[in-house]
């Protein structure tokens, strides 16, 4: 199989290369239909490192003021696609000074000489479309104050990577790559004139796309929130660009849209940031806002979970889980053992968090993030609830999730205090004969969680599993941890009996944490991994820890807002968060 993978990645990257040349030989003279206007959202804070010479990209920080950025993707392969995706002309735009207009056109040319000629590895469907999208978008901030020679170059190349994206899409990976291609193929007929020759076989390509890879609850396979929403804004521009050109917008489209639209509704915390799981960040501040504004969708997302996530809101307090079994096969390579995970935002400020994913501070980091301790949930003797194995991949071996949960469940009721969730899942069954069950209550003001989490058999079958699982067991029972990983701007106390932990937030906020005993509390170093920082940010997480040694083991815990802490705090945290290379 792994031969065979080789054989077929090989054909793959010489298909492309044989049409990205033959593209690159095309003698095409366009421009755009109308000067395009931005529609993607940069950092200013990132666009003046990069004018400064600083170039952080996954985790990588290279100091080079007198570098080309094409000098450190091709030092640096990792990073490579992400530099060839060219979103940091959003971070430029977003600075929109002479010196970043100078420093985006510079690099552009610079590309067009290197790479113009269709070698390279930014010739693939997916970072060929992600590139289109963003020249396009910012072509008049690249064609500004440039003579006749730049913007003949700048189109040629536009037309020329339209029509290998156009003819090579196909071979985009399913998924976020593929729609990708499609868009950025699409966007590109559209917006240069002449060039609109397969418009509708790829329009019609990206409506089956929609049909069969978005599900009826607006979800994508890898269960990735930030992937979504970049699937969201592909699809949200493709249906204007097709408006614009009055177009007919294909009906398989604009439903996509309205399926995932209050999907991202349902996977937004209080503070406006994405929920952290399977891979997927936060975002960038105001890009969620935008694409739901720019959707038309105003429908809100009902109580059953969506996309496998359940979420509890009341008052200024948000919480959710991962609610169902992580993606398998192909689409797990960057999916995680997070199985009933929690994460709890007070407003604007999160509190319980996931680590994060570690796949822009290297193998190790990437690794670590994926397994179970890494989440806000239950842990058994250092065995995640699945497991991780290499399997071949079109872009070499990555790690596929497997052994994972068969059966979760997740059920949602309203109470006379407040909304429900009870949710189980059978990971930790064929090891220790042991299901995992968790109950959360927000209370009606969003004030108090009360949480619980036990472990049980279910049966004779997983009674005699545990059985040898427990005679095997070097100490008192077997071990677990409930891990609440805490975000790193919350200060964290625990009393000296360490019943309860104070939790206060930069806002004034204070949360307590206290449980029943039943297991010990305390606290241990953790990390929060973040997009766009150059290295994890240390915080702290609370940690309840016990041996199981009956057929079933319960632990209660609750947070609550600590008594003097008002429902609602005047809160500005934009100032305190912003260092990126912290």
């Amino acid at each position: 199989m792994a031969k065979l993978n080789k054989l077929r990645t090989g054909a793959a990257r010489f298909m492309h290369r044989r049409h990205a040349r033959r593209a690159a030989r095309r003698d095409i003279s366009t421009s755009f239909v109308t000067l395009p206007l931005p529609r993607t959202i940069g950092v200013v804070a990132r666009g003046k490192q990069l004018i400064e010479g600083n170039f952080l990209f996954s985790g990588l920080l290279v100091e080079g003021p007198e570098q080309s950025i094409w000098q450190i993707a091709q030092n640096n392969p990792l990073v490579s696609d992400e530099i060839h995706g060219c979103a940091w002309l959003d971070d430029l735009a977003a600075v929109g000074d002479d010196a970043a207009r100078q420093k985006a056109q510079s690099w552009v040319a610079d590309w067009i000489a290197a790479y113009g000629g269709g070698d390279g590895p930014g010739w693939t469907p997916g970072i060929t479309g992600r590139r289109l999208i963003r020249w396009i978008n910012h072509g008049a901030f690249l064609l500004r104050g440039q003579g006749k020679d730049f913007s003949t170059k700048f189109y040629r190349t536009l037309g020329q990577q339209t029509v290998f994206v156009s003819q090579r899409w196909v071979a985009a990976h399913p998924g976020l790559r593929r729609f990708e291609a499609l868009s950025g193929a699409i966007y590109g007929g559209l917006s240069l004139k002449n060039m609109d020759q397969s418009i509708d076989t790829l329009v019609a390509a990206l409506a089956i796309e929609c049909d069969t890879r978005i599900g009826d609850d607006g979800s994508i396979e890898s269960r990735n929130p930030e992937e979504l929403l970049e699937v969201l804004s592909l699809l949200i521009w493709t249906r204007d660009a097709l408006q614009s050109a009055e177009r007919t917008v294909p009906q398989s489209v604009s439903s996509a849209i309205t399926r995932i639209a209050p999907a991202m509704r349902a996977l937004r915390h209080a503070d406006g940031g994405l929920a952290r799981f399977h891979g997927g960040g936060r975002g960038i501040d105001g890009r969620l806002d935008e694409a739901l504004a720019y959707s038309g969708v105003r429908s809100t997302p009902s109580t059953a979970p969506l996309m496998g996530y359940a979420r509890l809101t009341s008052g200024r307090t948000t919480v959710i889980v991962d609610a169902a079994a992580p993606p398998s096969g192909p689409s797990s390579i960057y999916a995680h053992a997070s199985t009933l995970a929690l994460e709890l935002t007070s407003g604007r400020r999160p509190v319980i968090v996931s680590c994060g994913s570690g796949a822009r501070f290297g193998q190790n980091w990437l690794r670590a993030s994926r397994a179970t301790p890494s989440h806000s949930t239950v842990m058994i003797e250092g065995v995640s609830s699945s497991h991780l194995a290499d399997r071949p991949h079109e872009t070499g071996a990555k790690e596929e999730l497997v052994e994972i949960p068969r059966q979760v469940r997740c059920d949602h009721m309203q109470t006379e205090s407040g909304r429900k969730l009870e949710l189980s899942h059978n990971g930790y069954q064929p090891d220790f004969g042991l299901t995992h069950g968790r109950t959360l209550e927000l209370s009606v003001d969003g004030r108090t969680l009360i949480g619980e989490d036990y472990l049980m058999t279910l049966g004779d079958s997983d009674k005699a599993i545990f059985g040898k699982a427990l005679k095997s067991a070097v100490d008192r029972g077997i071990p677990y941890t409930v891990r609440f990983h805490l975000h790193p701007d919350v200060d964290v106390d625990v009393n000296t009996e360490g019943s309860a932990a104070a939790l206060r937030l930069k806002s004034g906020e204070v949360w307590v944490f206290s449980h029943d005993g039943t297991a010990k509390l305390s606290l241990s170093a953790s990390v929060y991994l973040e997009n766009g920082r150059l290295k994890p940010r240390a915080t702290q997480q609370v940690v309840l820890s016990g041996h199981a040694l009956a057929y079933a083991t319960r632990v209660r815990w609750s947070l609550a807002k600590a008594q003097d802490t008002p429902s609602f705090v005047r809160d500005f945290p934009k100032g305190d968060r912003m260092d990126l290379t912290d």
